[in-house]
């Protein structure tokens, strides 16, 4: 499966996040790229309250990871101040990424930082800033 999108405001953004989260099963790995200030953040703050949690959803980028209970366990990493997977390994992030101990989805913003580390992501969502509102988003399915 793949999707692409063109997506003009918040709204549309929200709506696909809805939509998204009627694929998500836990254990599930979902990887986020795209460049600063694209709306990784965003869209998985809307992709967090479909699955059901009302909590404030924000970046982890000083603490690299924020967890949310929902429908399931929710784990938000950045990997954006991480430089290898080793250094991931380090912090302790290695059952989050193995299926068998993944006890809800894993959503992982700048996963390139930590090349290798993840052996098999479930989806890919790619997020290109086309202009102030506008955003290009490609949701593929890993197989």
């Amino acid at each position: 499966m793949k999707i692409k999108t063109e997506i003009m405001s918040e709204l549309q953004t929200k709506k696909l996040a809805e939509a998204f989260a009627l694929l998500m099963k836990a254990p599930m790995i979902v990887l986020f790229e795209g460049d600063l200030g694209s709306g990784k953040t965003t869209f998985i703050k809307h992709l967090v309250k479909a699955l059901r949690c009302d909590d404030v959803v924000t970046s982890p980028t000083f603490t690299l990871l924020n967890t949310y209970q929902g429908k399931f366990p929710i784990y938000h990493f950045d990997m954006y101040r991480l430089s290898s997977a080793e250094e991931a390994l380090n912090v302790g992030f290695a059952e989050y990424f193995d299926k068998k101990t993944l006890d809800g989805i894993a959503l992982v913003e700048w996963p390139e930082n930590v090349e290798g580390l993840i052996k098999k992501a479930d989806f890919v969502v790619e997020i290109t800033k086309q202009g102030e509102n506008h955003r290009t988003f490609i949701i593929r399915e890993v197989k």
